[in-house]
């Protein structure tokens, strides 16, 4: 089985969630199993300017307090989460959305910052493998909001891809995949097919990895060094043919 993690940049191609359904109709159709996380960043923070309220991040996590919350969960659970189900259904692939408020899928607690106070920022903690268990074994693929219920009942926002890593691993996935705006980690103009942790951190000290591919790499790293066999940074062309760049342990 595997994980798909879903970036909100994505989303705004009207080409992407068509050929990336078909895609996962096709794949669902030979017998594989895949649960599908999503963000939605780029909505939230529209929304936010359109109500005066200013997006804040720290370290690539939302500062959340209770009015960004409001907005992050209509937009993450609501909006997104039911325009990729839609998609799915049209390809053919019987799929429902949850969060993780839903059911308690996803269990988190207020996550910590040495500078600064996240506000209602979560990590997660615990999640309700069986839930996804028995979607799976129903051949139903499940699209996952990452907005998450703390173990104190408050609902907390969560970053997609550390919530996508806990999925993957509650869930024993064998590859978990990062689709994003690039083909993968580029050397002299040649996509990298595979990387280990120390491959990875001498090409940033190179700097042949750099800028906003830092963090999405080091992100890969996190989800294999927790016990993710294989985690993969790609895009949607690269998914279809297979490519990408594939994180793994040396």
């Amino acid at each position: 089985m595997r994980v798909l993690k879903i970036g909100g940049n994505e989303l705004n191609d009207p080409e992407f969630l068509p050929t990336l359904a078909s895609w996962v109709a096709e794949i669902t159709g030979k017998g594989e199993s895949i649960v599908i996380v999503h963000g939605g960043g780029n909505d939230i923070a529209a929304i936010q300017s359109r109500l005066g309220l200013e997006p804040k991040k720290v370290d690539g996590l939302r500062v959340t307090d209770a009015h960004s919350l409001t907005i992050a969960q209509m937009v993450l659970s609501g909006h997104v989460n039911k325009q990729i189900v839609t998609a799915l259904l049209t390809a053919g692939v019987d799929a429902v959305g949850l969060s993780g408020v839903d059911g308690r899928l996803l269990t988190a607690q207020k996550k910590s910052h040495p500078t600064v106070n996240l506000g209602l920022v979560g990590e997660i903690v615990d999640v309700r493998t069986e839930l996804l268990t028995s979607l799976s074994e129903h051949s139903v693929t499940a699209v996952v909001s990452p907005i998450s219920i703390g173990k104190d009942n408050l609902t907390y926002n969560v970053n997609a891809d550390e919530a996508a890593s806990a999925i993957a691993l509650s869930m024993q996935a064998d590859l978990l995949d990062f689709i994003s705006n690039v083909p993968g980690v580029l050397k002299d103009g040649e996509v990298v097919p595979q990387l280990t942790a120390d491959e990875t951190e001498a090409l940033i000290e190179e700097g042949v990895i750099d800028g906003g591919m830092v963090p999405k790499v080091r992100g890969a790293l996190t989800a294999v060094s927790k016990g993710v066999p294989r985690a993969r940074i790609v895009n949607l062309a690269g998914l279809l043919q297979s490519g990408g760049t594939i994180f793994q342990k040396a």
